[in-house]
């Protein structure tokens, strides 16, 4: 198969679903060569939020080392490659459309189809042994404890933040999702998290304790070192990603980690990809309200075009609760993804008391209109540039992936988890 051909093929297996369990993830890991040798260091990311954004760090600052680096995250935005990268470059074309018809011969022969994600990370675990990544950072896709990254041997555990999300799956209190995300600690290996709502934070003591993995708690931000993303957040995502790499034995100076936190990348996280428009993937209540604290430190009381949509099982009311004050105007339209939430759907989670709101049937849609209200402004009041409300666009990851594709004219593949 040529990489189209390849890429066609995988996507087809999104009909098999989420499937949660470490069996066929560990028969396919091993059928296909892919468990990293004995020497590979793994670094295993699991929590609600700011996984992503960790993960991006950890791999920058070990860069910043001068380690080899393995980067496994999910989902991407706009190009599949963007979940398998070394050293910060993305997997060849190539490379994936080989090794993907190698992985299509060795699903063929298993009875129970593996899953587009397991699939995904085979192929990306087989790809950072041949590159001999000396340390491998993995993100969970969903939970932990029978995500398929755990399938991988891991040598240092990180939680981040937990909050309520894909509660059809992981369970609808705290306490479940946080022994979900548990579930990835390893016997005898190092186990560092962010700071915790009491509720979630018992659970991971106890959870450590059972699994006699030593654990601790982030206690305060990393401050200091200029950071490339946005947020005050971000600093204590800084201080997760620093702790991590100091369990994992790397000797860290403050230079490596100046110049990885300042040279990191991890977009769609308020990223201001043209002057004048945000693109954040708040997709639950708790990004939702990081993304309106960083709106008011960023813009205080400056308010937004808010173009939003979102995906079927997530917390809709929630999150426009928390984002519908920081707009004077919504814009309401669907994504493309089978888990797309219509436009008139969407407005009838809108809280009472919401800025007036429009329905688009496309996202092109909403933008152009949105687009055309910023030079409406912009025209009518030429001498103060600040008076014309930015662009924000958020409520989901799948929304920020077609807005990064159609304003940097970039070919758009539909992503999963």
């Amino acid at each position: 198969m040529n990489y189209r051909e390849a890429l066609d093929w995988l996507f087809s297996t999104q009909m098999f679903g989420i499937k949660l369990g470490l069996d066929g993830a560990r028969r396919l890991l091993k059928e296909f060569l892919a468990y990293p040798p004995h020497k590979t260091q793994v670094i295993h990311v699991a929590g609600t939020n700011g996984k992503g954004s960790t993960c991006a760090m950890i791999d920058s600052i070990a860069r910043s080392c001068g380690r080899r680096t393995g980067l496994f995250t999910s989902p991407h935005l706009i190009d599949y490659r963007e979940r398998i990268q070394v050293s910060g470059q993305q997997i060849p074309e190539d490379a994936c459309a080989a090794m993907l018809s190698e992985l299509r011969e060795i699903c063929e022969r298993f009875e129970d189809h593996p899953t587009f994600f397991e699939i995904t990370l085979a192929l990306a675990m087989r790809w950072f042994r041949e590159r001999e990544c000396e340390l491998i950072i993995l993100e969970t896709g969903m939970g932990g404890r029978l995500d398929a990254t755990t399938a991988v041997p891991a040598d240092v555990c990180v939680i981040t933040p937990i909050g309520l999300d894909h509660m059809q799956w992981l369970g609808d209190t705290l306490e479940a999702i946080a022994a979900e995300k548990a579930g990835i600690f390893v016997t005898g290996k190092p186990a560092i998290s962010s700071p915790q709502e009491p509720a979630a934070r018992f659970v991971l003591e106890k959870e450590a304790n059972e699994t006699r993995a030593p654990l601790s708690f982030i206690e305060e931000p990393l401050l200091g070192y200029p950071i490339a993303l946005a947020g005050e957040h971000q600093q204590w995502n800084a201080a997760l990603a620093v702790q991590a790499l100091y369990k994992a034995g790397l000797q860290l100076n403050s230079d490596s980690v100046r110049h990885g936190l300042s040279s990191v990348s991890w977009p769609g996280r308020f990223e201001e990809i043209t002057p004048g428009i945000i693109l954040d993937g708040a997709h639950n209540p708790h990004s939702a309200q990081v993304l309106a604290d960083t709106w008011k430190s960023r813009f205080k009381e400056t308010k937004a075009t808010l173009l939003f949509s979102a995906v079927a099982a997530k917390d809709i009311a929630g999150i426009l609760e928390i984002l519908a004050p920081l707009a004077s105007r919504i814009l309401l339209c669907p994504v493309d993804t089978p888990r797309a939430v219509s436009a008139e759907d969407l407005a009838t989670h809108l809280p009472p008391g919401s800025p007036p709101h429009e329905l688009f049937p496309t996202f092109q849609a909403a933008l152009t209109a949105a687009q055309a209200s910023q030079v409406s402004n912009l025209k009518s009041d030429i001498s103060n540039q600040k008076s014309v409300p930015p662009i924000l666009i958020a409520g989901s990851l799948f929304l920020v992936g077609e807005a990064r594709a159609h304003l940097t004219d970039t070919d758009f593949q539909s992503s999963t988890q």
